[in-house]
């Protein structure tokens, strides 16, 4: 198991916007390259097990997470099949005006990847995340500001 930890990213848009976006369903879904044949299953009112295929390290697998969102504080995610597997980890916002900063805190595993592999992957995984989300978020908040004047 791996301890990772991404502290000071930012998203070019306010906490309540962010929140919309993940909320969002189809723009958000559409903006993760990383991911196809997504699949969603309500637990609760703030829970999902969310299913696809995900390329990582490579390659097309299938995998499933299961995903509690605590707006507008939090995401914790079980990585619950897949190539990281058994891995925990918990996305923090705070806001910051018209930002709003992103933290990543986990432990990673696998039982598929050698252990040198697994920070990789971790990060890999992080970075198409955030590299498909960033720019969405960023354009769909221009063109709300853009409207309003």
């Amino acid at each position: 198991m791996v301890y990772v930890k991404d502290e000071g990213s930012e998203f070019e848009a306010p906490i309540g916007f962010v929140w919309k976006y993940i909320f969002g369903g189809a723009n958000h879904d559409s903006a993760h390259k990383t991911t196809r044949n997504p699949t969603f299953k309500k637990v609760s009112d703030i829970t999902i097990e969310y299913g696809s295929e995900r390329f990582l390290r490579g390659k097309w697998a299938p995998d499933r997470l299961r995903i509690t969102m605590v707006e507008p504080i939090s995401v914790t995610t079980e990585w619950l099949d897949g190539a990281l597997a058994g891995s925990k980890f918990v996305y923090v916002y705070s806001p910051k005006g018209e930002k709003t900063r992103i933290d990543v805190y986990g432990e990673f595993t696998s039982k598929t990847l050698p252990p040198d592999e697994v920070e990789a992957a971790a990060r890999e995984f992080l970075e198409s995340e955030f590299s498909a989300d960033a720019p969405t978020i960023e354009a769909e908040y221009q063109k709300v500001k853009s409207a309003r004047h």
